[in-house]
């Protein structure tokens, strides 16, 4: 099971307003640049997180975006919800009624406890819980500034999550015949 970008990205530029709460509102176009996700992207992202209630926008020249909420009063799990929606690895988790063998079915077992051991773990994270993490993160990597609590600086890895660590492998060389 995998989580979309959207999910992904989606939680990244929360922790981005949440390691800048209190600097007033933050302009989208920062987190992209900072997150290294596009605009047109970022600006899709943040519509469901809009629509729930998590983040207020404001229009125009003093515009951007900000938390409704303290970073410690949002769940991983709301956030996750509004972005991606249930986390249920199959349908019939949610709903039985689309299978006749749900009563019996052993595998659909397993499916709710995945289901289970996902909300337990996103029901007890909050985006602060985030921030605290990447503060000991900073700390621990000697004193080298974090790409994310810089303004207007891009992280250091390129091309997003899914590529950290590849930099430095090298393909193994073909044979000619």
């Amino acid at each position: 099971m995998k989580l979309s970008t959207r999910g992904r990205y989606g939680l990244r530029a929360l922790l981005d307003l949440s390691l800048h709460q209190g600097e007033g509102l933050v302009l989208l176009k920062d987190i992209a640049q900072r997150q290294e996700i596009s605009l047109p992207y970022l600006e899709h992202l943040i519509t469901p997180l809009l629509a729930g209630g998590m983040i207020s926008s404001t229009r125009g020249a003093q515009g951007g975006i900000s938390l409704l909420k303290h970073p410690k009063e949002i769940k991983l799990s709301e956030a996750i919800q509004l972005l991606e929606g249930s986390l249920a690895p199959v349908e019939c988790v949610n709903h039985p009624e689309i299978c006749s063998r749900s009563n019996i079915c052993v595998t659909r077992d397993i499916w709710i406890q995945m289901k289970s051991a996902m909300s337990q773990v996103l029901d007890s994270t909050t985006l602060q819980d985030l921030v605290e993490r990447q503060r000991q993160k900073e700390a621990a990597s000697q004193g080298s500034e974090s790409s994310y609590s810089r303004k207007g600086t891009r992280p250091s890895h390129k091309g997003g999550d899914h590529q950290r660590g590849r930099r430095n492998q090298t393909m193994p060389k073909l044979r000619s015949r």
